[in-house]
């Protein structure tokens, strides 16, 4: 009896997990594969312009099907299904993720703020990763130079870039590909000119929808992806029976080999049109994290692959016996009835192919800047539920302005399409590269097995890289153009910040100094929190004297806080805080960090200051503990840190109650308690400016739990606590000038003073980025010269 409802309850959840897994495969179409999908609009159109013209014959024809069934078998299929996808970072996928993989499992991060407490974070390591194993000398050698290690953040970031070269060509050519249907005479025969207008019309109207949320117009156009898919392999099985059922033959690498003897060197370079069947590859892997392994490889092998291995066979038997018609293959291959039909889901799908890399262009972005390799912009979270979904202004209308100029100064899908494989072609063989380290250092496995993985899979991408190299001076120079560009953007503002850093590093306030000052500071303390960003982990920045000296009072409690990047996907919010202590406990200076993964999205969390003040309160508890258990209440325990648990309110010794509004006008705000008219009319002006969020923010008030046995010191401190809350919350931070030195060479000279300085100028501030209320800033300038 118990077996049977066993085996029922096991068939019950495998049913539920089938479920699961159709819905998410179906899901993927819309927002994985659309630019995978989109790619027969113009592969064999590419791959048969220029020189190549001068050898069509069914011969070449078929060679060139070898070709493009081979590279779509060995690559996506095997290389991307079959290996990579298993090398995900806690579900998270793309070049980043591996990167970051490496910076865990070897001491590769140039990140300056990296703590040993990282590593304790639960999603940090591999399940089943062997901390203990021995490192190879290969890995200590890596790990010793640190030119080795900016090379590697060079090389990712130069796949970043090439990404978002991705996000700028691949809108235009799909659009302009599935427009191009209506040059055909038999239809309207449109000129060029009005095919780039109507392509420019349909880019605009993509671009000023991404603000709605890129996957949720693709999620609603995943059945058009299906319904496009089905169509073209339909065709393609019809055209193979109506042309040349013989193109099977074709399915042999015998006519690879037959191709390249009979056109050479122009065969050769004719593999940079031949790549583009693969483009949109890198997607399976890059949106890894909105679906799972299982349903990405279910609906690749399911439909993917064998709908579109259909269509270029189709296209290639109409081809075989149509020559004249290269120009335009696919729309031409159509049967004339369903004409208007494909066209209208050609290009619905290529939106949706556009929408799917615009989407990884902003995720690539976001995890730029959590590196410190770009400028602040605003990150905007699009789904409620859906966690890593995001928009981000600037870099969305970058990209419009930028496929705009491509459109309307190429006007040519076949040289878009020769910058559009250089492009892709490089993000593959840096994941290649990437991935070979992986599994030597994540995987733990030989390196031979590392070294036949690089040599196979990057032989052949570097066959297609050189062709593509080939085709710079018509077209493929776009790609790089635009990656030199975004790379000083990112070089110049990582440089900047680095050195910003290490100034604040080699400037810190000694504790001595702050002894000395005794627990007043050597100025006035008055009620309130004064909250101060830095970026240290430890010790005391140099602003922070530059603050005692020119100001004439000081908040009661002051907080360090950090806000830092660490190279995991996502920080539980459990694991978010790290509390602390600085000096004495009479000096009341704790120090705050708060940690994101490069996925997390920071939003304007209502609740930080309610969060900030449970959590020291439970450090205050701990720490009591730990003495008790030591036996000295005055031991010191400047230096160590935390993880405070946010979402855990027990042992605080503060019971929480909501605000009635009489409270929260009476005292929640450090201008509410002023007796200063103009700061109550500021806040009144504050308060009506931003109804909504004040509206929506929770007033609580805390107060020390009475039936709680609490040390009297305890008592004391967490009394100081409460009342600096309900005085107000006051943010400080750093108004920085970053100067060179007089005696800097030209480049660093040109480099701070000059390129720095007007990225910062020109980019989001760190109140906006870090989300500090207004009406609580007080900015305080300071000058580094670096």
């Amino acid at each position: 009896m118990d077996e049977e409802i066993g085996g029922a309850a096991r068939q019950a959840q495998w049913k539920n997990y089938c479920k699961t897994l159709s819905l998410l495969a179906f899901q993927s179409f819309g927002v994985v594969y659309g630019d995978l999908s989109t790619s027969p609009l113009y592969v064999y159109r590419n791959s048969l312009s220029g020189r190549l013209n001068a050898y069509i014959d069914e011969t070449t024809i078929f060679g060139l099907f070898s070709l493009i069934f081979w590279t779509f078998t060995l690559v996506p299929l095997l290389k991307y299904v079959t290996i990579v996808l298993s090398a995900d970072d806690n579900g998270e996928g793309g070049p980043f993720a591996l990167y970051s993989l490496l910076c865990r499992h070897a001491k590769f991060s140039l990140l300056p703020n990296q703590q040993a407490a990282d590593e304790e974070l639960s999603t940090y390591y591999q399940p089943g990763t062997d901390r203990t194993a021995v490192s190879s000398p290969f890995k200590r050698f890596l790990e010793k130079h640190r030119k080795l290690r900016t090379c590697l953040l060079l090389f990712v970031l130069f796949g970043a870039c090439m990404v978002i070269g991705d996000g700028v060509l691949t809108p235009t050519i799909s659009v302009l590909s599935a427009i191009s249907g209506l040059q055909d005479p038999a239809t309207s025969g449109l000129s060029n000119g009005w095919i780039v207008f109507i392509a420019c019309v349909v880019l605009v109207g993509l671009f000023a929808l991404q603000h709605r949320g890129t996957h949720r117009v693709a999620f609603m156009f995943a059945p058009i992806v299906v319904f496009w898919l089905l169509s073209i392999g339909i065709i393609g099985l019809y055209n193979i029976i109506r042309w040349n059922p013989r193109i099977f033959v074709a399915l042999s690498p015998h006519y690879i080999v037959k191709f390249f003897k009979k056109t050479g060197r122009d065969g050769w370079i004719s593999l940079g049109g031949v790549l583009l069947a693969v483009t949109g590859t890198e997607a399976m892997f890059a949106d890894l994290g909105h679906f799972t392994a299982a349903s990405i490889r279910l609906a690749f092998v399911g439909v993917i692959y064998p709908c579109l291995v259909l269509q270029y066979m189709g296209q290639a038997a109409f081809l075989s016996k149509n020559t004249p018609a290269v120009y335009n293959s696919f729309y031409l291959s159509i049967p004339s009835p369903l004409f208007w039909p494909v066209f209208v889901i050609a290009t619905l799908a290529a939106v949706v192919g556009s929408q799917a890399i615009i989407s990884a262009t902003f995720s690539i972005v976001k995890q730029c800047l959590a590196l410190g390799c770009f400028p602040r912009v605003k990150v905007v979270h699009t789904s409620r539920w859906i966690h890593g979904q995001i928009y981000i202004p600037e870099i969305n209308w970058i990209l419009m302005v930028l496929c705009l100029a491509v459109a309307l100064g190429f006007r040519d899908i076949t040289v878009i399409g020769n910058a559009y494989g250089l492009a892709c072609i490089t993000v593959m063989f840096v994941t290649t590269c990437l991935m070979s380290l992986v599994i030597i250092f994540v995987w733990q496995k030989n390196l031979l097995i590392s070294l036949l993985f690089l040599v196979f899979f990057g032989a052949i991408e570097a066959a297609y890289l050189s062709a593509a190299v080939m085709k710079v001076p018509q077209g493929g120079w776009a790609p790089i153009a635009l990656a030199f560009v975004f790379m000083s953007i990112m070089y110049v503002w990582h440089y900047g910040m680095r050195r910003k850093y290490m100034f604040d590093l080699q400037n810190k306030v000694s504790m001595k100094w702050i002894l000395n000052l005794g627990p007043s500071l050597g100025i006035m303390r008055v009620p309130g929190i004064g909250l101060i960003y830095t970026e240290l982990v430890t010790g005391v920045p140099a602003i922070f004297s530059h603050f005692v000296t020119n100001l004439p009072a000081f908040h009661q409690v002051l907080v360090f806080v950090c806000v830092k990047s660490v190279p995991v996907p996502y920080v539980p919010v459990d694991e978010r805080y790290l509390i602390g202590r600085i000096g004495p406990r009479e000096y009341r200076m704790y120090r705050c960090i708060v940690r994101y993964g490069y996925k997390d999205v920071q939003k304007d969390d209502e609740n930080f200051e309610n969060h900030l003040v449970r959590s020291i309160a439970r450090f205050i508890q701990m720490e009591a503990e730990e003495s008790a258990s030591s036996g000295s209440y005055e031991s010191s325990t400047e230096g160590r840190m935390a993880v405070v648990h946010t979402t855990d309110t027990t042992g605080t010794g503060l019971v929480v109650r909501d605000s009635t509004d009489d409270d929260a006008a009476a005292g929640t705000s450090l201008t509410r308690s002023s007796k200063s008219e103009t700061l109550r009319s500021l806040q009144e002006i504050y308060e009506l400016e931003n109804a909504g969020s004040v509206n929506r923010r929770r007033r609580v008030r805390f107060q020390i739990d009475e039936e709680e046995r609490i040390d009297p010191r305890v008592r004391d401190e967490l009394s100081d606590l409460l009342e600096a809350k309900e005085a107000g919350v006051a943010y400080i931070i750093g108004h920085s000038y970053v100067k060179a030195r007089k005696n800097s060479n030209f480049l660093k000279t040109f480099a701070i003073n000059y390129a720095y300085s007007f990225l910062r100028k020109n980019c989001r501030g760190p109140s906006v980025t870090l989300h500090i209320p207004h009406i609580s800033l007080i900015e305080v300038g300071m000058i580094y010269y670096v």
